[in-house]
């Protein structure tokens, strides 16, 4: 989900105007639909017993507008920030399908953004909710290997506005969400690996078609008791062109970053927290399109982001209640 809201295409807005495009996200949107690093605090193969699951997230992302084209203010860096809660609902009927365990999630976020001088933007509102119809995870039998598929799909609900439908933090577009993840799970070891790629529809009003997103996370854990700990990874990258628009202007042609970082978690029986953060090392833009004099639109956000949840089992069909493997959704 994009946690990060429209934060890079909003601190560019400003160099917008009058500009064609044909090879990157759109203005006004943040460029990907999931702020990357969301799923290192807990998602793997694997799946929890059946019943329902509940979890709620917040996090922080403080960051800096780089790239040829990042506006400044006497060669000071633009920031961003970004506050996000969000809630979800995670059910494990106990069904299985080709001998995989099925599940779905729902998640809601709600985004608290600004950007700094000299754009001057604060924006607040619900996202596009997420919903994964369906997740199989297989177990290869006693190896301590899982491997999970599914489909993610962000629906355009969240708060739109503006004559492109970006001035909030909702993006007025379907985007769908394929996932593959693979775990190893045992002796208390927590080592994942999970890919994932954005395929946005176009803007229901712009037209415009923001090209896909690849999403690599990766997480190296391990359980002691009650206590987990382990470095944390990411890469995020625009891997397609974008169609092209009636009205869009390039923000940037591709961009790469790549995060690392390090998780710490406690299970309270009745409920495990999970804290995460992540620094993102290196974050590059290429490809602009001139704007006004000395202006290239090529730019995207460089910072680190603080992530905490909590998760918790609401009901079980036979079984005490406990904390699911997996605190965060799967992707």
């Amino acid at each position: 989900m994009n946690f990060n809201g429209r934060l890079t295409a909003a601190a560019l807005a400003v160099t917008a105007a009058g500009m064609t495009s044909a090879n990157a996200f759109e203005f006004g949107y943040a460029g990907w639909a999931q702020k990357p690093g969301i799923t290192l605090g807990g998602g793997t193969a694997g799946a929890p017993p059946p019943g329902l699951y509940s979890f709620n997230q917040a996090f922080t992302y403080q960051s800096n507008i780089v790239g040829p084209g990042a506006p400044n203010v006497g060669g000071a860096a633009t920031p961003v920030h970004a506050a996000v809660e969000a809630s979800g609902l995670l059910w494990v009927p106990g069904w299985t399908f080709l001998g995989a365990t099925y599940d779905a999630v729902i998640v809601q976020p709600w985004i608290m953004a600004d950007v700094g001088s000299p754009v001057n933007i604060q924006q607040a509102g619900m996202h596009n909710t997420y919903i994964v119809p369906a997740e199989l995870s297989w177990k290869l039998g006693d190896s301590g290997f899982f491997i999970k598929t599914g489909l993610g799909i962000y629906m355009p609900n969240g708060s739109i506005s503006g004559p492109a439908g970006l001035s909030n933090v909702g993006n007025p577009w379907w985007t769908f969400q394929p996932e593959f993840v693979v775990s190893y799970l045992k002796d208390g070891w927590n080592l994942t690996a999970n890919l994932f790629q954005e395929i946005n529809t176009s803007n229901s009003i712009t037209g415009y078609r923001s090209g896909d997103v690849l999403h690599a996370e990766f997480t190296a854990t391990k359980t002691i008791g009650n206590w987990t700990v382990g470095p944390i990874a990411y890469y995020a990258g625009q891997v397609t062109n974008d169609t092209s628009s009636a009205n869009g202007a390039i923000n940037v042609n591709r961009y790469n970053i790549w995060a690392g970082g390090g998780l710490v978690g406690y299970n309270f029986g009745p409920a495990a927290l999970t804290v995460w953060a992540t620094h993102e090392f290196s974050s590059n833009a290429s490809g602009g399109t001139a704007g006004p004099p000395g202006i290239d639109t090529a730019s995207i956000t460089k910072g680190y982001s603080v992530f905490a949840n909590l998760s918790f089992r609401l009901w079980a069909p036979d079984e005490p209640a406990t904390p699911p493997k997996r605190p965060m959704f799967t992707k």
